[in-house]
C-alpha cells in the first residue's frame, strides 16, 4: 500500500535564503510580552494549537527533497512541542536576561511559546526562525496568538480564520513597479562590501546572550527634535548614532574619513495599498548605506549625509534590485545557492569582515496584544516589551531598536566568547551616548 506524502508548499527565494544564514548567525527571533498576573496556561496552549492548525506554513517543517526546497505539513502528534511552561525559581531570570529555547526549522511547527512564570506573573516568549518570517511576521503571530487566545476565552470552540496556501513569494511586491521601473532598479543595485567588523575575541560559537538599553521617554522628544532639526527621521539619527558608535567601538584610525558601509532594511509591506493585513512571510529587503566620519565626528556632522542618503532610497526604486538579486540566484537551483553560501563564507573567513547591520522596528502598539485576561479573571498589564533579534557571531553583528509607550529601545543578540559581554555594552553605551 502506497503513503500518501504529506502536504507540500514551495519555499520562495526570500525563505530560502534565510534558512541558510543560519551558517553565517543564528536567525532565531523573539517577542517577548510580561504581564503582572498568570495567564491560564491550558487556553493559551489550546489557542496555540488552533493558531499552528490555522495556518499550512506554520505547522510545517522546512526540507529539500529532490533537490527541491518545500514547507512539507507535519502530524497534529507534533504539534505539542510548539508549547512548553518554565516554572521559575524567585531570583528565576526571564528573557532577555536569559535567552528561549529556538524553534527547530527542520522539525516544525514554524512558532514557539514559551511562558516563564515567576513570582511577578507570566513572560510569554513568541519565537520564530527568519527563514519562515521576518521581524514583521513575528509580531503578526504574537498578536494573533494573542487574538487567539482572548477567542478560546470568550467561545472554546474557537478557532483563528484559516490562512489556506498563501502568497509567501515578492512578487506583489514587484507588481507595484513598472518593468522600466525594475530594470533601473536592477541596474542601480550595487553589490554589498564589506569592510570593517564588531570587534570580536574569537572566531566560533558562544554562549547565547542578549543586552539593550531603554531610554526615558524625555530622550525620545530630545531624539525627534534632532531629526526635525535636520529634516531627517528618528530613524536616520538612530542610524547616525549606530555608525558613530560602531566607530567609536573600533577606535581604528583606518576607519576615520574613509567609505564605511551599514546594511539596513526595508518592510516592503509599507508599499502596498489599502491597510491589508498580512499573515507571517519574508518581505523585508536589505540595502547598504556608505558612510564617513572623521575623528571627533558628532552626529550633527553625520546627520546630513545619512538623511539625504536615506531620503535617495525612499525616492528611488528600493526593493526590485535586492529581490532580482536573489531570486536571480535561485533560479539556478539548490546548486547555485549553495555555491553563493560557500563563497560567502569564505570570504568571511578570508578577509574577517562583515558590515554591521541595524534595523528599526517602529513603534509597538500594546494595543495589539491587550486585553490579555488572566487566570484570576481580571485584564493583566501589559508591564514590558522586548523584541529579541537574531544572534550573531563573528564576524556578523546586528542591533534593533523599537518605541514602546514612548520608551526607545537598543538590543543586540549575540554569542559570548566570541563576543565580549563588556564590549558589547560598551558599544551600547556609545549609542546611548551618541543619542543622550
Amino acid at each position: 500500500m502506497m503513503t500518501v506524502p504529506p502536504p507540500r508548499h514551495p519555499v520562495p527565494a526570500f525563505d530560502l535564503f534565510n534558512v541558510l544564514f543560519e551558517q553565517i548567525y543564528d536567525p532565531t527571533m523573539t517577542v517577548v510580552l510580561t504581564f503582572d498576573g498568570q495567564v491560564d496556561e491550558a487556553i493559551l496552549k489550546m489557542a496555540t494549537m488552533r493558531l499552528i492548525r490555522s495556518n499550512p506554513y506554520i505547522r510545517s517543517r522546512f526540507a529539500v527533497l529532490d533537490g527541491q526546497p518545500v514547507w512539507e505539513e507535519i502530524g497534529e502528534e507534533e504539534w505539542g512541542r510548539a508549547f512548553s511552561i518554565l516554572e521559575l525559581p524567585e531570583d528565576g531570570k526571564i528573557p532577555p536576561a536569559v535567552l528561549p529555547p529556538s524553534v527547530d526549522l527542520r522539525a516544525g511547527p514554524q512558532i514557539r511559546v514559551t511562558v516563564y512564570r515567576g513570582t511577578g506573573g507570566d513572560t510569554i516568549c513568541v519565537t520564530c526562525h527568519h527563514g519562515f518570517c521576518d521581524a514583521t511576521g513575528v509580531l503578526t503571530m504574537a498578536e494573533d496568538l494573542s487574538s487567539a487566545y482572548r477567542g478560546v476565552i470568550a467561545d472554546p470552540h474557537y478557532a483563528p480564520p484559516d490562512t489556506g496556501c498563501y502568497d509567501r513569494t515578492t512578487d506583489r511586491i514587484l507588481s507595484l513597479f513598472t518593468e522600466e521601473e525594475c530594470r533601473l532598479a536592477i541596474a542601480e543595485e550595487e553589490p554589498f562590501v564589506d569592510r570593517w567588523h564588531f570587534p570580536a575575541e574569537q572566531v566560533g560559537r558562544g554562549t547565547q546572550r542578549a543586552a539593550c538599553r531603554t531610554l526615558p521617554v524625555d530622550r525620545l522628544g530630545r531624539i525627534k527634535a534632532l531629526a526635525k532639526e535636520y529634516g531627517g527621521t528618528v530613524n536616520d539619527v538612530l542610524i547616525a548614532a549606530f555608525f558613530l558608535a560602531f566607530l567609536a567601538i573600533r577606535d581604528d584610525p583606518a576607519d576615520r574619513g574613509t567609505p564605511r558601509g551599514i546594511l539596513t532594511s526595508a518592510d516592503m509591506r509599507r508599499l502596498l495599498p489599502g491597510a491589508e493585513r498580512l499573515p507571517p512571510m519574508n518581505l523585508s529587503v536589505a540595502f547598504e548605506l556608505m558612510l564617513e566620519a572623521g575623528p571627533g565626528a558628532t552626529l550633527g556632522d553625520i546627520l546630513p549625509r545619512v538623511v539625504s542618503s536615506m531620503k535617495r532610497r525612499k525616492d528611488g526604486r528600493i526593493g526590485p534590485g535586492c529581490i532580482h538579486f536573489y531570486d536571480e540566484i535561485y533560479a539556478g537551483g539548490m546548486d547555485a545557492v549553495e555555491a553563493f553560501f560557500d563563497d560567502m563564507i569564505d570570504r568571511y573567513r578570508r578577509d574577517g569582515e562583515k558590515n554591521p547591520v541595524f534595523a528599526n522596528l517602529g513603534i509597538i502598539n500594546p494595543d495589539e496584544y491587550l486585553p490579555m485576561p488572566g487566570k484570576d479573571g481580571r485584564d493583566l498589564s501589559l508591564e514590558r516589551f522586548h523584541f529579541i533579534p537574531c544572534i550573531c557571531w563573528p564576524y556578523g553583528f546586528l542591533m534593533v531598536a523599537y518605541t514602546f509607550r514612548g520608551e526607545l529601545t537598543i538590543m543586540t543578540a549575540y554569542e559570548e566568547g566570541p563576543y565580549s559581554t563588556e564590549t558589547v555594552e560598551r558599544f551600547l553605551e556609545y549609542v546611548d551616548g551618541y543619542l543622550a
